[in-house]
């Protein structure tokens, strides 16, 4: 299944997702025009098994990146969930837009998807309360709304330099770096306090 898989994401790079089908899959995985049907029953049954493959490197790349840091503050690792999801995106453009594309996958159908998403902003949500006890965040501001805040930004940021976008907004150096200042600069406006009138 691993190599049906590779072969899937190998031929999304080389044609584009709207080029793929099951039966190419196989015979870029080398094995016959009916074997991948024994595992998925249509092509988005594969890209679903192809975003469940995502979002499992995307929960060690955050795991990862939490172990990395040595603050326990809750902003500090908020900040290394946003660095763990810009490192795994950077090195797997291919599964972020599979992951990220509801009209590609069944996400509400794969209990992998549902409950690994679930996890890691049900972790948002804890260190989101403790940095707003600790005072570190705005007082009386939904922690719903700061999830998607900062779920949008991340997103989006990775998706300016995935569709090429960063060309025309004279994003200037590295886009990895560029996206570690967007992301520090964010934490910034994040952790703020409120203007005085």
């Amino acid at each position: 299944m691993d190599s049906l898989i590779a072969a899937a994401i190998e031929l999304i790079e080389e044609k584009g997702i709207e080029q793929l089908s099951v039966r190419e899959v196989a015979k870029k995985a080398g094995v016959s025009p009916g074997a991948p049907f024994r595992h998925f029953s249509n092509k988005t049954a594969l890209l679903t098994a192809v975003a469940e493959q995502a979002i499992s490197r995307l929960t060690d790349a955050v795991q990862s990146a939490l172990e990395k840091i040595e603050s326990n503050l809750p902003l500090a690792r908020l900040r290394a969930i946003g660095l763990g999801y810009l490192e795994w995106a950077i090195a797997n453009p291919t599964h972020f837009q599979i992951v990220n594309s509801r009209s590609l996958i069944d996400f509400h159908g794969s209990e992998r998807l549902v409950r690994q998403n679930d996890e890691i902003r049900q972790l948002m949500v804890t260190l989101i309360a403790e940095a707003q006890a600790r005072g570190d965040l705005r007082a009386g501001v939904a922690p719903d709304d700061l999830i998607l805040s900062s779920r949008a930004f991340i997103y989006g940021v990775v998706r300016m330099w995935i569709d090429g976008h960063f060309k025309e907004w004279q994003v200037e150096g590295p886009p990895d770096a560029a996206m570690h200042r967007a992301l520090d600069l964010f934490m910034t406006l994040l952790s703020a306090a409120p203007a005085q009138n």
